[in-house]
């Protein structure tokens, strides 16, 4: 019996050993991949990591393009209100007249993207609306003053151009390959601390409908962007242009997660205008849209919301010539499909005014076609906001 039990403890030891040897070295032989536990449902275990490049540092893509990146300087004269005393005898007795207006210097800051080494600059449009004078202060210390090409208010993009050559330009990522998740660096000057970045993840794409511009397809991030990096880069891992930092959504002033760039598939459509001919030309038909809802869908017997209802026609302009009703609801542009009142305005606007395009529409749940001849689009009227 005392035989059996040495050679039972003996064993033990052995399988035990045996065991931490396997545990220390070899822990995955212990790995179930999967285990059943009951008929419908099947836990799978996570394996162990692969050999693939982990990313440990964005030093190398910040390095790429912090040269790239400006900090841009304006100046303007703005009219203060008149003082609503003015006019009273009282007032003027013991203080004398004033005159009916008042202005003073007022400075802003943001951020620029050098976008060619002969001294182009991507800023955006509220950056420098209205400048009188217009300081870039570059990566390498120098400041030298800059004028605008010209700018693009519906997008909020504007183009400047410095003297200068042999500038240190970005590189753009390929349009519309970003995905939500990937890393982003924002780069920029918030509240004139300095150039400064900052990291987080595309957040969502496409986004639209936050009446900031009138053409929108936003990336949504949640690197931090605050006043000053308007107009500042927002790049990828690799440290190419994805977008440009264009507004944040904030009850504080500062960031809270929410920020919004303009995507380089855009930027490069702008920016090429305005650099060949100084402004940005649109197609326009001349229609009020809005989006489908599900209520109007079943009033109109459609099958889903796809399309824009035509709310209003302007009279005598080019949708009114080809037959088109308020009412009816279009759903295609050239072949192209519209998903809602944003997608319709843009199709149009990258027509070519002169050209025609064809307009597919559902009128009483019937299908038609309108030949549109394009007229250009109207630019803005800048209000003038005499409180400034």
């Amino acid at each position: 019996m005392r035989k059996f039990w040495l050679v039972f403890a003996q064993s033990t030891t052995i399988a035990l050993g045996v065991l931490f040897v396997v545990v220390i070295f070899r822990p995955d032989w212990l790995t179930w991949h999967s285990m059943h536990t009951g008929p419908n449902i099947t836990i799978h275990e996570v394996t162990a990591p692969g050999n693939g490049p982990q990313i440990t540092s964005l030093s190398a893509a910040a390095k790429k393009a912090i040269p790239s990146v400006v900090n841009v300087f304006t100046s303007k004269e703005v009219r203060l209100p008149r003082n609503p005393l003015a006019n009273d005898p009282v007032f003027k007795r013991f203080f004398g007249d004033h005159p009916d207006s008042r202005s003073q210097r007022v400075n802003n800051l943001g951020s620029g993207v050098i976008v060619s080494a002969d001294g182009y600059i991507l800023t955006n449009h509220h950056v420098v609306e209205a400048a009188d004078e217009i300081q870039v202060a570059l990566h390498d210390g120098r400041t030298v003053p800059a004028k605008v090409v010209g700018s693009d208010p519906e997008t909020d993009l504007a183009v400047l151009k410095v003297n200068l050559t042999g500038l240190p330009s970005i590189s753009f990522a390929q349009p519309d390959k970003g995905n939500v998740g990937d890393i982003v660096l924002a780069i920029g000057d918030p509240f004139g601390v300095g150039q400064t970045v900052t990291m987080g993840i595309i957040s969502a794409l496409g986004r639209t409908h936050l009446g900031i511009n009138t053409f929108e397809n936003f990336i949504q991030t949640d690197a931090a962007i605050n006043p000053g990096n308007s107009g500042g880069a927002l790049v990828d891992a690799n440290g190419n242009l994805i977008g440009i930092n264009s507004a944040i959504y904030t009850r504080t002033g500062g960031s809270q997660g929410i920020g919004f760039a303009i995507p380089v598939s855009l930027v490069i459509q702008i920016m090429d205008q305005i650099i060949k001919h100084g402004s940005v030309t649109r197609g326009w038909v001349g229609v009020e849209v809005q989006d489908l809802t599900p209520e109007l869908a079943e009033s109109f017997k459609l099958p889903n919301t796809n399309g824009a209802l035509i709310a209003g026609i302007l009279k005598g302009g080019p949708a009114d010539l080809a037959g088109i009703r308020p009412g009816d609801v279009l759903i295609d542009v050239n072949d192209k499909p519209v998903k809602d009142s944003t997608s319709l305005l843009q199709l149009i606007a990258t027509q070519t005014p002169g050209q025609t395009a064809q307009l597919k529409l559902l009128r009483k749940a019937k299908e038609m076609v309108a030949v549109v001849k394009i007229d250009k689009r109207p630019k803005i009227e800048q209000p003038v906001d005499d409180e400034q």
